[in-house]
């Protein structure tokens, strides 16, 4: 019986071991690489119908994340588990398929058993194993090697250089694949439409302004007391300042009064076309909001206001507008 690691020092040198093989097996699989992963590639992009990946144990844990990656960047895929394709499931391969089948040993009983199968539909098979010399290894049309000089655990059982070699040639797969299809960050985003990166992509200027009844804006002839009236009422901090053709002219905010009580301003006779920032930064509707957080953070200002091609008013946002809505 192995004597348990009890001092911090150690549990220290344990997991620094762990994480020295477990590297050490990715880098091995870099330099191992060659045509094989080349054709997986080109099988794959050829593909007529799904992507199907399968493992059991350890390795189904693995088959599900790539399977999961795959089809969140561009490859429609989805894992079958081989225990259950034996008792129904195998009726969602057709021939039209790919079949990613994952097992270390390359020998997994449930997996092994339908491969004939699977083989029989027509479907194409990629193997990645630990010995290209397999079962399934050698039924496969296309063999990826994880193979891994031993695994972390001190017995060489637990499956962990293993699983993290067979994730990383997944990975390897995967961007490999975005690469080929030309998968852009803007694709990405509309696979993942509820999460941060979707809505940095995905949500425009348009889509999260203020704008017609909740627009703050005055005409260039109102006085100060009637701009800070209209900022009150729609509570933006701000107010546009328009011509009579609805041109912004100018914008007024909560700074620029701070600014004016400095300045001792008489508050109640001033016009608020003397006092108003003139020249103010815009943007376009139809620009994406992230660009608007990008460039109110670089211009330290807290509102921007949005203007069409011929300089009109068309809407206003704040920050707050903008982290409500997650894009910052």
């Amino acid at each position: 019986m192995t004597s348990p690691a009890t001092t911090p020092e150690q549990i220290l040198a344990i997991a620094r071991r762990t994480l020295d093989i477990e590297a050490a097996a990715v880098s091995a699989l870099a330099a191992r690489l060659d045509g094989e992963i080349v054709a997986a590639v080109e099988m794959i992009l050829a593909c007529r119908g799904r992507v199907v990946v399968s493992g059991m144990g350890k390795s189904g844990h693995i088959a599900r994340k790539i399977a999961a990656s795959l089809a969140s960047t561009g490859t429609p895929a989805f894992f079958v588990h081989p225990a259950e394709a034996s008792h129904g499931d195998l009726g969602m391969i057709t021939g039209d398929d790919v079949v990613i089948a994952l097992s270390n040993s390359g020998e997994s009983a449930e997996l092994v058993a339908i491969v004939p199968l699977i083989k029989r539909r027509g479907a194409r098979l990629i193997g990645m194993t630990g010995n290209p010399d397999s079962t399934l290894g050698r039924a496969s049309d296309v063999h990826l090697d994880a193979s891994v000089a031993s695994e972390a655990c001190p017995h060489n059982l637990a499956p962990t250089a293993s699983t993290t070699a067979a994730l990383a040639l997944g990975d390897a797969l995967v961007v490999a694949l975005l690469s080929a299809r030309g998968f852009s960050a803007e694709d990405f985003a509309r696979t993942h439409p509820g999460g941060a990166l979707g809505r940095r992509l995905l949500v425009h200027v348009r889509d999260l302004m203020h704008s017609g009844a909740a627009l703050p804006v005055v005409p260039e002839t109102a006085s100060l007391k009637e701009a800070l009236l209209e900022m009150t009422r729609k509570g933006l901090g701000m107010t546009a300042v328009v011509d009579a053709g609805q041109r912004l002219v100018g914008v007024f905010t909560d700074g620029d009064l701070r600014r004016c009580l400095d300045r001792g301003v008489d508050l109640h006779a001033s016009g608020i076309a003397e006092l108003m920032t003139r020249q103010p930064i815009t943007v376009s509707q139809d620009v994406l909001a992230a660009e608007a957080v990008h460039l109110m953070e670089a211009r330290k200002i807290n509102g921007i206001l949005a203007v069409d091609a011929e300089g009109r008013l068309v809407g206003a946002l704040n920050m707050h507008d903008l982290l409500k809505a997650g894009v910052v």
